[in-house]
């Protein structure tokens, strides 16, 4: 009787640990949808300019994550690079400087970041994720190039930009 008790024990222990982890795991959750769902508000509707010719919902268009945001929208005719993050924009615009395929090593070397396998694995991941969405395409195992249609509108933005006063970097 007595060694029941202790594994009653023993397994009630356990069990209020568990379920204080799962109350913890619920709380985090709770903490990023509230978080995300702010984001999500910001990005449903992107402004005229930086959607291009129009407002573009960008939560429709991509595959939905659990929580309802794409940060990497499916590309459209007009969508501009801004609706990108950062360093997808930085990346985009190394590979149209270039005017022709890289290897996500050189991209990074190109965005300043250290050559090592890490970053340039993170890259890749990101470069593949433009190729997913219509934004570049692979032309070979590990060689990416922007599509056309991009390339076209990122070297549109830059005349406008070389118009406004601003100069471009050279080759565009």
């Amino acid at each position: 009787m007595e060694q029941l008790r202790e594994q009653i024990a023993e397994l009630t222990r356990r069990l209020e640990a568990e379920e204080d982890r799962v109350l913890r795991l619920v709380i985090a959750r709770e903490t990023v949808e509230e978080i995300l769902g702010e984001a999500v508000g910001l990005v449903e509707r992107l402004p005229d300019e930086a959607a291009g010719v129009g407002s573009v919902d960008v939560a429709a268009d991509g595959p939905s994550s659990p929580l309802g945001v794409v940060t990497v929208p499916q590309w459209r005719p007009g969508m501009k690079v801004a609706v990108l993050p950062r360093a997808y924009q930085d990346a985009v615009e190394i590979l149209v400087d270039a005017g022709g395929a890289m290897r996500a090593g050189q991209v990074a070397v190109a965005m300043g970041l250290p050559d090592e396998a890490a970053k340039r694995e993170g890259l890749r991941s990101k470069l593949k994720r433009l190729v997913e969405r219509g934004w570049a395409r692979e032309e070979g195992p590990g060689l990416f190039r922007v599509t056309e249609p991009v390339a076209r509108q990122v070297t549109g933005q830059a005349d406008s930009r070389l118009r406004d006063g601003i100069a471009s970097s050279p080759g565009r």
